[in-house]
């Protein structure tokens, strides 16, 4: 790997394990997994990752090519610092791991309730149900969809998403393609096989304050390559 290749790598590796561990998103592949079957809930979870991993460094890829370099690398300089101060403040406001927990918990269990009472329907309802189900529930499971448009949809705009823009717009994008990648990999697969007891045992405060500190090296980082090209 060439320096700057390794370089976006490493950030994107780093700072994907550090803004996914006690996610949201890493609590309901958590969840998912403890009801439905484990290779389904880490296809789906881990494609809609992969899938935004790529289109996020493809966006910030593109992003020079629609602004100025030295616009871009300010841009993202100021995002490393405003993210690592959101995530620092997280840190010292958040109220627990718990409460997050539930909360993932209790809304899929609001869908779980909702599929069974229209399962209870009856044989017809159900058979009309079925003709009426989405063009791709055709071809895949059920379970692989909504684990897929769980986090998709989970991660979409969210602190992950916009800082792997950033990255790739100041990075090598194919390295910073590949630290995602396996950053997710990691967390998605740690939070299929660990559950509930590895979700639990996470301090939300520690993985905020980490990434806060994380970010913050980037924008000084980036900062001072900044003033050094001036």
């Amino acid at each position: 790997m060439g320096f700057s290749l390794m370089e976006g790598f490493t950030k994107s590796l780093a700072m994907t394990v550090l803004s996914e561990i006690g996610d949201k998103t890493f609590f309901a592949a958590a969840i998912l997994a403890m009801r439905h079957p484990r290779r389904l809930v880490l296809a789906g979870c881990l494609g809609a990752l992969i899938v935004m991993t790529i289109l996020s460094a493809l966006l910030g890829w593109a992003a020079p090519n629609l602004l100025s370099r030295k616009w871009t690398h300010n841009i993202t300089t100021i995002l490393f610092f405003a993210f690592g101060l959101w995530s620092l403040w997280e840190g010292f406001t958040e109220e627990g791991d718990a409460e997050e927990f539930a909360e993932v918990e209790a809304k899929l269990d609001a869908d779980l309730k909702a599929d069974k009472n229209g399962a209870k329907a009856g044989p017809k309802a159900e058979d009309l149900k079925k003709q009426q189900r989405p063009f791709l529930t055709q071809f895949f499971s059920p379970i692989l969809l909504k684990a897929f448009s769980i986090t998709f949809f989970g991660e979409w705009g969210d602190k992950s998403q916009i800082a792997t823009i950033g990255l790739a717009s100041d990075e090598d994008p194919f390295g910073v393609i590949l630290g995602g990648i396996l950053g997710q990999t990691l967390c998605t697969v740690a939070a299929i096989l660990g559950g509930k007891s590895l979700a639990s045992q996470i301090s939300e405060k520690m993985v905020a304050f980490s990434s806060g500190i994380l970010f913050l090296v980037f924008g000084v980082q980036s900062l001072l390559s900044a003033v050094g090209e001036s």
